[in-house]
């Protein structure tokens, strides 16, 4: 407790400050203490959690076993963790899937990083703070706040990132995929079988996308109706391109047209669209070009041709 105290005096220098922070820290101490000791008292006494436990991390490994023992412990306490509003957990569920990551407990794993990086965050700066002694109590709290809230909001910009690089993983590997596919059908081959096909094909140099479409073959093969298993594969990966292969297979297969035809006008179709994308990113690079010309070249091109006849002038006007 002396320790304690001596190390709030380094950084707090009114002593009724520091009384209040040593009461608030040991009350906080106990409270924290009771409610761990609750919960897990509650758990090693709720026969169904234990029971569930003990099912699931029998046929795994060590690794598997320490997962589940920690989401049986998080149980109690992930509602005050997660969020209350339905709208948005979907929205978090929805990023996950978009970024590969489909266990039921992930939205759970997603908010209880951020609850541990704001409280890391926090104690880091509070370490840290030993050795910037300028600081007052009251910058010590705000600096403490934002880093808080930079563990907060830290886990979302990973995720978006997380997102974004794996569409655009997905994106780059969809021409090959549709083309497989098409070469596929057209040799006879049905839509489970040519998806099927694809995956294998696809291992190696897009393993995203091979992946998302073993699971659609995994689904169909569980008893998944093979419409619904597409709209999964739409869902899961959120590409326009995907979504609109996926309403051409819904609706070939509904009315019962050639699946090998359509593909070959949808891929027809796509690779037109490509080509327009690549000739409106060649149009912009005009436009970009723009502004580090004028911020950089032009600086530089007009310091070599007006810079000498500019020191000249000014050698001239300094003589007279």
């Amino acid at each position: 407790m002396e320790a304690l105290i001596a190390a709030l005096q380094q950084w707090i220098e009114d002593p009724q400050t520091v009384r209040l922070a040593v009461i608030a820290l040991v009350s906080g101490t106990f409270v924290v203490f009771g409610l761990g000791v609750g919960f897990l008292a509650l758990n090693a006494t709720n026969p169904i959690r234990r029971r569930l436990g003990g099912a699931v991390a029998q046929p795994q490994k060590e690794k598997g076993r320490t997962l589940v023992w920690i989401n049986t412990m998080l149980g109690p306490v992930s509602s005050y963790v997660l969020p209350q509003s339905e709208i948005e957990r979907s929205r978090i569920t929805e990023k996950l899937v978009h970024a590969g990551y489909r266990s039921p407990d992930a939205v759970k794993d997603f908010y209880a990083t951020k609850v541990v990086l704001a409280v890391a965050f926090a104690a880091v700066f509070i370490i840290a703070s030993r050795w910037i002694p300028d600081l007052t109590t009251q910058m010590q709290f705000v600096y403490m706040g934002c880093a808080a809230g930079a563990g907060i909001f830290l886990p979302n910009f990973v995720l978006e990132r997380l997102v974004q690089r794996r569409m655009k993983k997905l994106r780059h590997g969809f021409p090959d995929a549709l083309d497989l596919l098409v070469v596929c059908v057209e040799a006879g081959l049905g839509i489970s079988q040519a998806i099927q096909r694809v995956s294998d094909e696809l291992g190696v140099s897009h393993p995203e996308l091979a992946e998302e479409l073993a699971l659609v073959n995994a689904e169909i093969r569980a008893g998944v109706d093979r419409v619904e298993a597409l709209k999964n594969l739409a869902h899961r990966t959120g590409l326009e391109d995907v979504q609109g292969l996926v309403s051409l297979l819904v609706q070939t297969l509904r009315f019962g047209t050639s699946i090998a035809e359509s593909l070959r006008v949808y891929s027809v179709e796509f690779r037109d669209k490509r080509m327009q994308k690549a000739e409106e990113q060649a149009a912009k690079i005009g436009t970009k070009m723009v502004f580090p010309l004028v911020l950089f070249l032009f600086p530089c091109f007009f310091l070599v041709a007006v810079g000498p006849a500019v020191i000249g002038l000014i050698s001239v006007f300094s003589t007279m």
